[in-house]
């Protein structure tokens, strides 16, 4: 996937499964998967960082299919807090980091056009965020 405003080559990286029902050959059951997340995010791993791992180290493609919901779904069952705009942390934390950036490289042209891309991306998703009902209707993006 090709990103906004950005002059990447190709679309080469990991896909989601086609199937969403759990492959033959996986050895696991859906209560296994459940407990290896909630011992993951009680390690204080985030959603993605849950997904990655049950991928690579485990040989789980993708939890909903083995579980029948979510990992963001199993989390908020074991009354185990996750941030429900992951997405919208880190790029609030890339903004952060280039603005501390700029303060010490004020002529950096290249990092101020990105934080501005991320700023705008920012504001883009929290009046998603908003609209789906995640933030508070009264949620602004306050840079400082």
């Amino acid at each position: 996937m090709a990103r906004l405003y950005s002059h990447s080559r190709g679309s080469s990286g990991s896909k989601r499964p086609i199937s969403k029902k759990a492959p033959s050959w996986l050895r696991v059951t859906a209560e296994e998967v459940r407990a290896l997340v909630t011992k993951l995010a009680k390690e204080g791993k985030s959603k993605s960082e849950i997904g990655i791992i049950l991928r690579d180290q485990h040989g789980i493609p993708l939890v909903e299919s083995v579980t029948g919901k979510s990992i963001g779904q199993i989390l908020e069952e074991e009354k185990i807090e996750a941030s429900r705009t992951e997405d919208l942390d880190n790029l609030i934390e890339k903004a952060r980091l280039l603005r501390e950036h700029l303060a010490r490289q004020t002529s950096d042209r290249l990092a101020r056009h990105s934080l501005q891309l991320a700023e705008s991306k920012i504001r883009r998703l929290g009046k998603y965020y908003v609209r789906k009902g995640v933030l508070p209707r009264d949620w602004r993006y306050a840079p400082r």
